[in-house]
């Protein structure tokens, strides 16, 4: 009688695993949703560097704001804390918005649920961390430094990108 092939059942034994290499469709969005995470914690972690310190960007938006608007040099320093501090807000309040949905993906809620506090929580909490690890790891480095107060911004962010996400989709 022989060996069954690969892949294939012995008699009365379920496949030990499916041929499809395919995901299901709720593993499929699961994925997703932490591909998109991860690879914005990847651009959190690019933007924390040297290379995008306040000197490095001033280098290239002093000329495009001088040239656009005619700013000058002594007025252009509130724009430029202005524009960074507008990138954490943007950026750590999508952080926030990619945790929920990945969250919400991983750990679906009875009824069908598309908001939970649980997620919003685990959200906030999430985006209250990475921004604490990136203010840390920023306080090492020479030409960065690390502030509590873009900690507390960051997570602010976070938080009013959840309170948009609930009035969101409670519209909807």
């Amino acid at each position: 009688m022989g060996h069954p092939t690969f892949g294939q059942p012995r008699l009365g034994h379920p496949r030990p695993f499916p041929l499809s290499s395919r995901l299901s469709r709720d593993r499929h969005h699961v994925l997703k949703a932490w591909i998109a995470l991860i690879l914005w914690l990847i651009v959190i972690a690019i933007e924390s560097t040297a290379y995008l310190s306040s000197e490095n960007t001033g280098h290239f938006l002093y000329p495009l704001l001088h040239f656009l608007f005619g700013i000058d040099a002594a007025g252009f320093e509130p724009y430029h804390a202005f524009i960074r501090k507008s990138g954490h807000v943007f950026g750590y309040g999508l952080l926030s918005i990619l945790l929920f949905r990945a969250w919400r993906e991983t750990l679906p809620a009875a009824g069908g649920s598309r908001w939970t506090l649980q997620w919003a929580n685990i959200a906030v909490l999430g985006t209250a961390l990475v921004a604490s690890l990136d203010e840390w790891h920023q306080s090492y480095l020479p030409t960065r430094t690390g502030s509590v107060h873009d900690v507390i911004l960051d997570t602010c962010a976070g938080i009013a990108a959840q309170l948009a996400l609930w009035l969101w989709l409670r519209r909807t």
